[in-house]
């Protein structure tokens, strides 16, 4: 799967999620990331060079070369193309072992979000099983 370039970075997440549309909106609103923000569910994933697969996985960061992060990585772009105090967090999110860390951190969440604030059952359920999914 080969990506076309993207003129400025696009964060791809679940956007059947509960826990990670509010994570994503807190996001967007104070950190306030240089990149367009689309629900993978929206999003042409060929166009991006992301599978289905990936994107029910993990959030994902696409650079505007097609160069795709994924986990705490994305976050780690996310919020170094904010700023300021962001971009220091985000560049210490991406040395070791802060980034092994970071990584592991990030398993544990995305493994239970259904039991975090604002998961739902939909985002324990396979795409095609979620409600409103197409048969």
């Amino acid at each position: 799967m080969t990506s076309r370039p993207v003129p400025v970075p696009v964060l791809v997440y679940d956007g059947d999620c509960a826990f990670c549309t509010t994570s994503v909106n807190f996001l967007t609103r104070w950190v306030r990331p240089r990149c367009t923000v689309t629900p993978w569910q929206f999003a042409d994933l060929d166009a991006l060079g992301i599978t289905q697969e990936r994107a029910e996985h993990e959030v994902l960061w696409v650079s505007p070369l097609g160069t795709v992060y994924g986990g705490a990585q994305a976050v780690a772009k996310l919020l170094l193309s904010a700023g300021g105090g962001w971009a220091w967090l985000g560049g210490l999110l991406t040395l070791p072992p802060v980034r092994w860390i970071a990584h592991g951190g990030y398993r544990l969440i995305a493994a239970n979000r259904t039991r975090l604030p604002g998961g739902s059952p939909a985002c324990a359920l396979p795409a095609d099983r979620r409600p409103g999914a197409k048969a």
